[in-house]
């Protein structure tokens, strides 16, 4: 069962090494905070050529991401609907930037 360390610290890194316009296109600091099991706090940094993850809340954010780690896997394996769980408050981005928002989606899907 895949935990939100796994997808933050493996998936996403893959997945902007695959594809560095995705980095490109974000170029910012977010912050994801996720509760529960499996859970914990990473720096998501696309301003930088390699290296984008850490784990902790670090450097100025430009949004965080907060979610359960439950509903952060449901999402990145499409079970639950990313729009939806931010309409419940399942899934909160401070400040509400949705263009971030949508950007950091297609790093997600």
């Amino acid at each position: 069962m895949a935990t939100a360390k796994d997808i933050i610290e493996t998936e996403i890194p893959s997945k902007l090494q695959a594809k560095p316009e995705l980095a490109k296109d974000i170029n910012a600091i977010i912050h994801f905070d996720v509760a529960g099991d499996g859970g914990g706090k990473w720096t998501l940094d696309t301003t930088k050529s390699e290296g984008w993850v850490s784990e902790g809340l670090n450097g100025a954010s430009k949004m965080t991401v907060s979610v359960s780690n439950d509903d952060f896997v449901k999402i990145r394996e499409g079970k639950l609907n990313a729009q939806m769980a931010a309409m419940q408050g399942k899934l909160k981005f401070k400040p509400m930037d949705m263009g971030l928002a949508m950007k950091l989606a297609k790093l997600l899907a």
